[in-house]
């Protein structure tokens, strides 16, 4: 469909599952390969990420747009959406939008309100709003060691093999035409005005919430799991994963998945 490229496994009910940039539908591999026997687990690639072509609109309205594409072309409807990164920032942009497609929501670590982009993630969003970003980006590709200085070094708490996350997650965006450019400029698109915006559509959003926060992230603090505790109404709980980073449904995926499955159970009616 339209250059969107996605994981697709197992049956039962679906679950979809949305990552943020500079990652890809790989991101949730472990958290698939424990529910993929009991749920259809649906990842998408959101535009430039994984085998996904760019668009010429990288924000992320756009991106929840082409969340809302892959939804339609594969029928998914009565879905429990699980986002992660700027990927949170998308699913509660596709929450307000199209409210009727989901069942449950859950977000873990992600850009919320006016912490979009993340203080701590400004450097690496000014590097590309100069342009400069794509060819450091590039020499990571030969040198995959020094993606520990990069922002997924702040975003793992260990990085055991450095060279699949480029494989998996920057080699792919950067062997597109002109893919280091579009890198560059969907990171300049990230905007707080695109969540301000729906904070009123948030405030009367009854889908039932889980939020799943790792405390130990430097981009999105535990207080941002807190607020949308206090502007969600259909918040039903915080889970806090003690010291987890931002990308902790990768590495921790197994304290994950007793939340989500609790959690489902709970919304049967």
């Amino acid at each position: 469909m339209d250059g969107i490229t996605y994981v697709d496994v197992g049956q039962g009910p679906v679950a979809l599952f949305v990552h943020g940039v500079g990652t890809s539908s790989y991101l949730w591999r472990n958290v698939i390969a424990e529910l993929r026997d009991e749920r259809r687990c649906v990842a998408i690639d959101l535009p430039l990420h994984g085998g996904s072509a760019p668009r010429d609109d990288l924000s992320m309205p756009a991106l929840a747009e082409a969340v809302e594409e892959l939804c339609e072309e594969l029928g998914l409807t009565d879905v429990d959406l699980v986002a992660n990164d700027t990927g949170g920032a998308v699913a509660q942009i596709f929450a307000v939008r199209h409210r009727h497609r989901l069942r449950t929501l859950t977000l873990t670590n992600c850009d919320v309100h006016t912490n979009a982009p993340p203080e701590a993630f400004k450097p690496t969003v000014e590097l590309a709003a100069r342009g400069e970003l794509a060819a450091l980006t590039a020499a990571v590709l030969d040198q995959p060691e020094l993606v520990a200085k990069t922002a997924f070094g702040e975003g793992y708490e260990r990085i055991d093999d450095p060279a699949a996350l480029v494989d998996a997650y920057l080699r792919p965006i950067l062997a597109k035409p002109d893919g280091g450019r579009a890198f560059e400029r969907l990171l300049a698109s990230i905007d707080a005005k695109d969540m301000i915006a729906i904070e009123p559509q948030l405030t009367v959003l009854t889908v039932p919430t889980l939020v799943v926060w790792g405390t130990g992230d430097v981009f999105f603090d535990v207080s941002w799991a807190r607020w949308l505790r206090d502007t969600i109404p259909g918040v039903r709980e915080i889970v806090e994963v003690e010291g987890g980073r931002l990308f902790f449904p990768d590495e921790r995926a197994a304290e994950l998945v007793p939340h989500l499955r609790r959690f489902w159970a709970a919304q049967k009616s």
